[in-house]
């Protein structure tokens, strides 16, 4: 984040700096709750808040944060709680009297569920729920970005199991991260990044593996090869393009190595079929290396179908234990408008024709980290209970004009049914006489600015494909 922008206090909307003032006189504390109201998935992947807290949420209030936000607020025309604050940093050492439960990272959730809720420890800072909206909903983000790459494997793993003799060493490398250059900052690209890790092996978004060793303590979370762009390849000009593949098989073929080569450059059909398929051939058989043709134009389900038939002409197959045929020395890396309707059609192409989905890797660049907003799953953060004089009260919004924004009543948490999987939001009151098969599923995370419980890297990945084994075997 740039450093300017880093006085939490100023880190919500404008008009979250009035709120204090207008709730009902006796307001002792405040219950919130963040939820997917549906969307484009039925269920979501949770997964970025113990990034969110250690990044944002870690450092104290200082008296320096409340000077500047007076000065700021003041300017801008908006009342300011200062005494609010000077509370927290003189009874609380400017640590946030605030409780945070979640679901598990990593959690497959369904939707209309409460996903994690927030509540004031300190009566003193019943406004400070509301205040963290703004910061805390931006979880929307790498939850729909975790969530978009965990229905892809769930896709993937279909194809693979069908035709794969060995689907679980194949699927983590089947989706590769390109989505560093097509977002709008580079904090964005570390928490997209790593959230799609949770789900794949393969990226070339440095922030992302950056975001999980620091947030998660994973020392390497995501794998890249070699691979060429187009400036690497024109820059030996059109006449001796054959020679810039040559330069690539020279720099990194070995024995085991991959390296992906971009050959649309100028006539991926020339390319392939007689730069690859015949000049190049013997060389890269040589080599020992698997060279991994990368098509970056054109309508991706009949390329990636061309591409795989000129080669196996060239290089050969072998037929697997599934009865689909698996090119020899070569594969086909395919990564210009991928989305996961085009995904699915390139495997329904290739795997009619008889081609394992073996032979494809797939990237996503701007469609996986980018093409998102709030609204790819509505996500929302409401309040829907508060405390006044000593009594609870349902708080809930019920628009006679948007039946789905109705929001839910009461003090709430999630329960998780052992046997049949399911899920239930229910009022914290109604959980123990829920039945015996029905557990917590909500833990308390963050407490008075203090860690209560951490995600391994390694944990949330392995939470995320039971999930995945879950959804194959209904």
């Amino acid at each position: 984040m740039l450093k300017y922008l880093n006085n939490l206090i100023l880190n919500t909307d404008s008009y979250k700096t009035s709120h204090w003032l207008q709730y009902p006189p006796g307001t002792e504390a405040t219950h919130f709750y963040m939820e997917s109201r549906g969307g484009l998935h039925e269920r979501t992947v949770f997964f970025g808040l113990q990034a969110v807290l250690q990044t944002m949420l870690s450092e104290p209030v200082t008296e320096a944060d409340i000077e500047e936000a007076r000065s700021v607020l003041s300017e801008h025309g908006m009342p300011f709680n200062e005494a609010g604050w000077r509370h927290i940093v003189e009874r609380h050492a400017g640590r946030l009297p605030l409780r945070i439960r979640a679901v598990p990272e990593g959690a497959v959730v369904p939707v209309s569920n409460a996903l994690l809720t927030v509540e004031n420890t300190d009566p003193a800072a019943y406004w400070l729920p509301s205040y963290l909206e703004t910061l805390l909903l931006r979880l929307w983000y790498p939850v729909t970005v975790a969530t978009i790459s965990w229905h892809v494997r769930c896709l993937i793993s279909r194809f693979l199991e069908r035709t794969s003799d060995n689907a679980a060493a194949e699927l983590p490398f089947k989706l590769h991260d390109f989505g560093a250059r097509g977002v709008s900052s580079l904090e964005t690209a570390g928490l997209g990044g790593a959230a799609h890790l949770v789900s794949f092996s393969g990226t070339d978004t440095l922030s992302a593996v950056l975001t999980a060793r620091s947030c998660y303590a994973e020392e390497m979370a995501g794998f890249s090869i070699p691979a060429a762009e187009h400036s690497t390849i024109t820059s030996w000009g059109r006449g001796r393009e054959v020679d810039a593949y040559r330069n690539m098989l020279k720099q990194f073929a070995r024995p085991g190595a991959i390296l992906a080569v971009v050959s649309d450059s100028y006539d991926i059909y020339r390319a392939v079929e007689h730069f690859w398929g015949e000049e190049l051939r013997a060389e890269v058989i040589d080599s020992g290396a698997t060279v991994v043709i990368r098509p970056d134009s054109g309508d991706p389900v009949r390329i990636v179908e061309d591409c795989l038939t000129m080669l196996e002409r060239a290089y050969g197959s072998r037929t697997n234990g599934r009865g689909y045929r698996v090119l020899n020395n070569v594969r086909v890396i395919q990564g210009d408008g991928m989305d996961p309707a085009s995904i699915r059609a390139v495997l329904e192409r290739i795997t009619a024709r008889g081609f394992s989905a073996e032979n494809v890797t797939f990237g996503m660049g701007g469609g996986l980290l980018q093409r998102v907003n709030r609204d790819t799953q509505q996500f929302a953060l409401k309040c829907s209970a508060a405390r006044v004089n000593g009594s609870w009260r349902d708080v809930y919004k019920e628009p006679v004009t948007d039946p789905g924004k109705t929001s839910k009543r009461g003090c709430l948490t999630l329960l998780h049914n052992s046997r049949s999987g399911a899920c239930k939001t229910v009022r914290t009151t109604e959980a123990a006489q829920a039945g015996p098969q029905w557990h917590e599923a909500l833990e308390t995370v963050w407490e008075n600015g203090q860690f209560q419980r951490k995600h391994t890297f390694s944990g949330i990945r392995a939470r995320a494909a039971a999930a995945v084994r879950h959804e194959f075997a209904a």
